[in-house]
């Protein structure tokens, strides 16, 4: 089983960029699907991007297609997220994923998380 470590969240303006990454341990990483999930005050946690173990397919919530890119490295045990022309809405708590089985945008569908990174947009 993967244990998992984010980093990368800070204070941006927006319109600016940041990239969030999420370290692995654990042999199993590269078979293993992953996705970032987001949760803002008061919000449930909601699915952010999903990539596959080979990295050839990527999923994402609409709300940031076009401006967010989820990546792998399996060499290197981690997977990324690009975020780009970020906005106040997308301030929240960014948590890594190992994707267990079901729906992949269900947060329920993954049994193991990161601690997770504060992502904060300023307006």
């Amino acid at each position: 089983q993967v244990q998992l470590v984010e980093s990368g969240g800070e204070l941006v303006q927006a319109g600016g960029s940041l990239r969030l990454s999420c370290a692995a341990s654990g042999r199993t990483f590269s078979i293993t699907n992953m996705a970032w999930f987001r949760q803002a005050p008061g919000k449930e946690r909601e699915f952010v991007a999903y990539i596959t173990s080979t990295g050839r397919t990527t999923y994402y919530t609409d709300s940031v297609k076009g401006r967010f890119t989820i990546s792998r490295d399996n060499a290197k045990n981690t997977v990324d997220l690009q975020m780009n022309s970020l906005k106040p809405e997308d301030t929240a708590v960014y948590y890594c994923a190992a994707y267990d089985s079901g729906i992949y945008s269900y947060a329920r569908s993954y049994n193991v998380w990161g601690q997770g990174t504060q992502v904060t947009v300023s307006s």
